[in-house]
């Protein structure tokens, strides 16, 4: 009898290990050196071990490996399409929401990494944060329901939207407030296995928070997201979907930090500069 409950005392520990195992987050990175070509890399502790392409294509190690600290994090996308969501938490709307999302797309070379800096256009007076969880797509979706668009989420990173309130109030379409150079930060980790239906967000204006809830009060969540979106697009692996802000906003000028932590996730962190 001690021997059959020994065994099963085994057979139970190994069964929980395994499981702890498949719940561990899995992290990547893009990274460089000295300003060279841009890798993607796996993420253990202190160390980026090199992958010979983007994870949601091929999980193959080269080999090759660095400590952390001595390469620059990149932005930890590489998405030739990145939707954006407007007004999608209640906190951020006044009245009643829209039925449908306010989708709108940018350039996907506005993008910055987490060691970059965010740049304040020449002319430009009313440079805005916007902390948000950002998805990746990991497959090609067309035509997605809800039910099966966890399937087509890869990971989750964290962005910073910034917006030039001024021009997104007096142009005709509100590309160049959103979508101008520099201006959209992510990182610095793109994160698989988080439960983006369910984590913290928070934003920091020279370490004081000003904008912060959950991802569970998103009022289209990222499951509508990818759903909604492929019924009339068709998103292709790395393609970006972006979260909504939540709460007000204010300016930011150059010298100004701003910090977006996603639970899981890490912590995004960019000083504003002044662009020509």
């Amino acid at each position: 009898m001690n021997r059959l409950i020994a065994l099963i005392t085994i057979i139970v520990s190994v069964s929980s290990a395994g499981m702890l195992s498949a719940q561990e987050l899995e992290r990547f990175v893009r990274y460089s050196q000295n300003g060279g070509e841009i890798f993607w890399g796996m993420v253990h502790d202190d160390e980026v071990y090199q992958l010979a392409g983007a994870p949601y294509n091929t999980m193959e190690h080269t080999g090759v490996k660095f400590l952390r600290e001595d390469v620059k994090l990149e932005a930890p996308v590489e998405p030739a399409r990145i939707f954006m969501t407007g007004l999608n938490f209640y906190s951020h709307i006044s009245g009643d929401p829209a039925e449908t999302p306010a989708l709108f797309i940018v350039p996907a070379n506005s993008l910055v990494g987490p060691e970059d800096p965010i740049i304040r256009p020449a002319g430009s007076e009313n440079l805005h944060y916007e902390a948000e969880m950002a998805i990746v797509i990991g497959k090609r979706a067309e035509n997605v329901t809800v039910e099966e668009a966890s399937d087509y989420i890869f990971g989750v990173t964290a962005g910073n939207d910034v917006s030039e309130r001024d021009w997104q109030a007096g142009d005709f379409q509100i590309v160049r407030a959103k979508g101008s150079r520099g201006f959209n930060a992510v990182g610095p980790e793109l994160v698989k296995g988080v439960d983006y239906k369910n984590v913290e967000i928070t934003g920091r204006l020279n370490g004081e928070i000003v904008q912060g809830e959950n991802s569970s009060d998103l009022i289209f969540g990222m499951e509508k997201m990818v759903s909604y979106i492929s019924t009339y697009f068709t998103l292709e692996p790395g393609d970006m979907i972006w979260s909504g802000t939540m709460g007000s906003t204010s300016a930011m000028v150059p010298g100004d930090v701003y910090e977006v932590e996603i639970e899981d996730v890490g912590i995004l962190r960019n000083e504003v500069v002044q662009g020509r």
